[in-house]
C-alpha cells in the first residue's frame, strides 16, 4: 500500500474513532435480561428500598426490565435478546430426542429451531415466581402471559416441581453417583441445576424426561468476549459489563456482601466507583461449562478470572459460591451461583450414613440463608460419624458464608442491531465485534430460500474475499470474516439474494 493510501486510511480511522467506540457499545449481542424483582428485600422479609449506601441493605437492583412480543404465530419474541421462542408448552421427552425434534419443527413457518444452551433459557427466567404445595397457588419463574408452562401431574405421582426444562449444555463431569448430567431450569422452582440423562437407578437403560421449549435467533447470544485490561478488572464485550478480577477472597453472609461492595466504591475500588454485587442473570453469563473440578481441575469461569480455591465440606480441594444481589422469594435466601462443585448430603439406599455428592453440577443456581450458622440445618453423621449439615432433599450444602465478584456495568448493550424477524424481509446485521482484530462476526437473515453471496470489499470498492455464495433456507445464519492477511482499515461487507442488497461498513484495527 502506497503513504498516500495509508493517509488516507488513519485520517479516516481517526475521524471515525469516537463513532466506532460508541458504536461498539451499541452493538453487543448478549444483553442481560433483568431478574424483575421490583421489591427489596432484608434476611428474611419485604423491606423499603435503601435509597442510598448509608442504608444497611442497599445495593439491591433487577437490571433491565424484561420485553417480549408475542407474534401471533405460536411464538414469542424476546426483544433484549434478539431470541425467539416457542409460546406453548408441550410434553415431556428425552434429551437425545429433543434434538431431533427441534430440526423437525415448523412452527411460526421458521425451521432453524435448536435447543437451548443454558444462557438462552436462563434469560427467560423471572425472579418474580414462587412455588406452593398446588398446582394452582404456584406463581411461575417466567412470564405467564406470554409462555404457556405447567406443573408435575401430581395425578401420576409427580410432585409440583416435576416440571423441568432441558438445555442443550451438557455437564462436563458426572454428578450424583456417576449419572451423565444435564443442565436445565426449573420454572416451578427458579434454580438452575444438572438432572440425570438417565433415570436414577436404571444402569443408563431408562431415558429420563424433561420438557423443552426450542429457541432461535441470535446464535451469537451467551458466548462472552472477555477483554483483560490490564488493571485487575476484565471487560465482557459480548455484555457490557466490567467485572473484579479477583474475588472477594473471603466468605460474608449477605448482608455484608452488600456491604462490602459500597466499602469498595467509597475507596473508589480500581478505579471506579458504581460496583454493584451483580444480578443473578449477570453472575450466571460469566459461568464457562466447559470446565469444572473434574473435567479441567478448575472452577467453572475462564481462566482470565482469579478464583479463590477452598476446602470443601469433604475437606477436597473447590471453589467457591458466589452470592447475587437477588433474593429467591420462596424461602428469602438469597441467589447463589456455584462456581465450583454444587454438592450435597445424601444417604444412598442401604445406607445409615450420609455421603457428599455434586449433586446439581458446577454452574449450578441455588439460593443460600442469608444469615446465620450452617450448624442450624443438622441432617445426621457421615461415615465418619462426624455431623453434616444440609437443606432440601439432596441435603444442599449450607455455607451462608459466600464469595462476591464485584460487577460495573461499562456500556449499554444491544443485540448486534439485531431484531428477531416477524416480517419476511432480508436483513444484514452489524459484525461484531467491531472494530476488530483479526476475526469477526457476520449475521444475516434470510426469510425465505434462495441463493445468498456475502461479499468483502476494500475502502477503494475493491472486491477481496467472498465469503458466502450459496443457497440458503429461512432462517437467522453467521458468517466470519479472518482479516489476518489483510492490513489495517475500513471494509465493507455486502450482501446479495434475490434483488435485495445491503452493505455495512467494518473496521480493522491491529
Amino acid at each position: 500500500m502506497d503513504m498516500k493510501r495509508q493517509i488516507i486510511i488513519i485520517v479516516i480511522i481517526a475521524a471515525t474513532g469516537l463513532l466506532f467506540a460508541n458504536y461498539q457499545y451499541t452493538t453487543q449481542n448478549y444483553k442481560i435480561v433483568g431478574t424483575n424483582v421490583t421489591a427489596c428485600y432484608d434476611n428474611s422479609n419485604v423491606i423499603t428500598c435503601p435509597v442510598n449506601s448509608s442504608v444497611p441493605f442497599y445495593g439491591q437492583n433487577q437490571g433491565i426490565a424484561p420485553s417480549y412480543q408475542n407474534n401471533g404465530n405460536g411464538t414469542i419474541s424476546d426483544m433484549n435478546t434478539g431470541l425467539m421462542w416457542i409460546q406453548a408448552r408441550g410434553v415431556k421427552v428425552t434429551w437425545d430426542s429433543a434434538f431431533i425434534l427441534a430440526s423437525q419443527c415448523n412452527i411460526g413457518g421458521f425451521t432453524d429451531w435448536r435447543v437451548p444452551t443454558i444462557k438462552e433459557l436462563y434469560s427467560l427466567i423471572d425472579f418474580n415466581g414462587r412455588s406452593a404445595p398446588t398446582s394452582n397457588m404456584c406463581i411461575p419463574y417466567i412470564d405467564s402471559t406470554f409462555f404457556g408452562w405447567k406443573t408435575g401431574d401430581t395425578t401420576i405421582g409427580e410432585r409440583v416441581i416435576d416440571a423441568q426444562d432441558w438445555s442443550a449444555t451438557k455437564y462436563k463431569a458426572l454428578s450424583m453417583q456417576n449419572d451423565s448430567t444435564i443442565f436445565g431450569v426449573n420454572f416451578v422452582d427458579g434454580r438452575i441445576k444438572g438432572y440425570p440423562q438417565y433415570q436414577p437407578g436404571s444402569n443408563n437403560t431408562i431415558k429420563h424426561k424433561l420438557y423443552v421449549r426450542f429457541v432461535r435467533g441470535n446464535t451469537n447470544y451467551g458466548i462472552n468476549n472477555f477483554l483483560d485490561n490490564g488493571d485487575s478488572t476484565i471487560t465482557d464485550n459480548a455484555t457490557g459489563l466490567m467485572w473484579s478480577k479477583n474475588d472477594s477472597r473471603i466468605g460474608m453472609n449477605w448482608q455484608s456482601a452488600l456491604a462490602w461492595v459500597q466499602t469498595k466504591n467509597t475507596a473508589n475500588y480500581l478505579g471506579y466507583n458504581d460496583w454493584r454485587l451483580p444480578t443473578a442473570k449477570e453472575l450466571q453469563s460469566i459461568v464457562d461449562y466447559t470446565r469444572c473440578k473434574d473435567f479441567t481441575n478448575s472452577a467453572a469461569i475462564d481462566p482470565v478470572f482469579n478464583t479463590t480455591q477452598i476446602s470443601d465440606e469433604g475437606g477436597n480441594v473447590n471453589w467457591p459460591f458466589n452470592w447475587s444481589n437477588t433474593t429467591h422469594r420462596d424461602n428469602m435466601g438469597g441467589v447463589y451461583v456455584c462456581f465450583g462443585e454444587s454438592l450435597g448430603w445424601m444417604k444412598p439406599m442401604g445406607l445409615s450414613y450420609y455421603i457428599l455428592f455434586d449433586v446439581h453440577g458446577a454452574g449450578a443456581q441455588r439460593s443460600d440463608p442469608k444469615s446465620g450458622s450452617y450448624t442450624n440445618y443438622f441432617l445426621g453423621y457421615n461415615q465418619s460419624g462426624q455431623p453434616v449439615y444440609g437443606l432440601g432433599p439432596q441435603g444442599d450444602v449450607i455455607r451462608i458464608n459466600n464469595y462476591v465478584r464485584l460487577v460495573r456495568t461499562a456500556f449499554t448493550t444491544g443485540i448486534n442491531n439485531q431484531e428477531v424477524e416477524t416480517s419476511g424481509s432480508y436483513k444484514l446485521n452489524q459484525n461484531f465485534p467491531n472494530p476488530f482484530n483479526p476475526v469477526t462476526t457476520i449475521s444475516y437473515y434470510v426469510p425465505k430460500s434462495s441463493l445468498v453471496k456475502l461479499t468483502v470489499f476494500s475502502l477503494l470498492g475493491k472486491e477481496i474475499e467472498t465469503l458466502l455464495y450459496e443457497q440458503k433456507q429461512s432462517g437467522y445464519y453467521t458468517a466470519k470474516w479472518n482479516a489476518s492477511n489483510f492490513p489495517s482499515g475500513i471494509y465493507f461487507c455486502r450482501m446479495q439474494a434475490e434483488g435485495f442488497k445491503s452493505d455495512i461498513k467494518m473496521i480493522l484495527l491491529r
